[in-house]
């Protein structure tokens, strides 16, 4: 486990942050009836709790695509967090930057591979893909190796499967296992 992973990532405010993170990933995936239509495109996010606000060493910006602050600048924020990530899970690409105090930063990115591919098996080193996987969950796993990184949560856009990674290991809950017995049917 990296560094910044044992500093932040038991601490009771952190695990609470990424808690928020999958539990709205969750809901949305919930609430959205078409996933099973063909050539329907559903919601998709892609959280990372960051434990070092030098991201962009690793990150690059993703255009115009924003994360709402103006209307919601923490996940703390309850409703007003739901009703931005719904939103931003139709209408914007890239990955959100969450702090570990649980403040959202505005400009959406694309975080870059950690280049340790090797040569033979084109697989990052410490990550191991698994089938169901598209970009967004391989960007994620990589992502959530990076000593900075606390945790990465994914919302799928094909199948609303929601996906947290920490070191480079998935935690993942195929949609219609989201909310287990107090999902209501």
């Amino acid at each position: 486990m990296s560094g910044l992973a044992i500093r932040y990532g038991d601490h009771e405010r952190v695990c609470e942050v990424v808690d928020r993170l999958t539990y709205c990933a969750e809901g949305i995936s919930v609430s959205f009836d078409g996933y099973e239509e063909p050539h329907v495109k559903g919601p998709g996010l892609y959280f990372a709790v960051i434990g070092d606000s030098d991201y962009g060493a690793y990150a690059d910006p993703m255009g115009d695509n924003r994360w709402p602050r103006d209307d919601c600048a923490s996940v703390f924020d309850e409703d007003a967090f739901a009703a931005a990530a719904e939103s931003v899970s139709v209408e914007q690409d890239g990955g959100v930057v969450v702090a570990v105090d649980g403040e959202i930063e505005s400009q959406m990115v694309r975080f870059r591979d950690l280049g340790t591919r090797d040569a033979e098996t084109d697989l990052v080193d410490d990550v191991s893909y698994e089938p169901w996987m598209g970009s967004r969950h391989m960007s994620a796993i990589e992502t959530s190796v990076r000593p900075e990184v606390v945790a990465t949560v994914t919302l799928s856009e094909e199948t609303g499967r929601v996906s947290v990674f920490r070191d480079g290991e998935a935690d993942s809950a195929q949609r219609e296992a989201i909310g287990g017995r107090w999902r209501v049917a």
